[in-house]
């Protein structure tokens, strides 16, 4: 967790996760908390609130009738730390959100969303994940 220590972001401890579907998970880092959203959901987009790219994705995934795991990190106990994890994951010169994540694996943010949507690679991606039907 570098990224973490050299920005001065704190880490939590512990998260709890609280799912109807499922029960009370207490997740020790933010690393399993990322993993177990996105390996427990079609579609998982990682945003702020306030974020237009964030809006752009959210609306481009609702438009080809997908219903993802939205986490809006702004309003999340441990979205600070979530943050240090998608930075980490987005690399060098990429904006940490959104994040998207499919079939449980790091699709990328919105430049490699809107790229797999306009090649074609989009849809066939959210029906191998389960998250279409068509």
């Amino acid at each position: 967790m570098q990224v973490a220590e050299r920005s001065g972001i704190r880490m939590a401890t512990s998260v709890t996760i609280d799912s109807e579907a499922s029960p009370v998970v207490k997740l020790e880092n933010p690393y399993q908390i990322v993993r177990q959203l996105a390996s427990s959901n079609a579609v998982v987009l990682f945003s702020m609130s306030g974020c237009c790219m964030c809006t752009v994705a959210k609306r481009l995934l609702f438009s080809l009738g997908v219903g993802p795991t939205i986490i809006e990190l702004d309003h999340h106990d441990a979205g600070a730390d979530i943050q240090a994890v998608l930075f980490q994951l987005a690399g060098e010169g990429q904006q940490h959100v959104p994040a998207v994540f499919v079939g449980g694996k790091f699709l990328g943010g919105i430049e490699t969303l809107m790229a797999c949507h306009i090649n074609g690679t989009l849809v066939p991606l959210l029906k191998d994940a389960g998250a279409l039907w068509l």
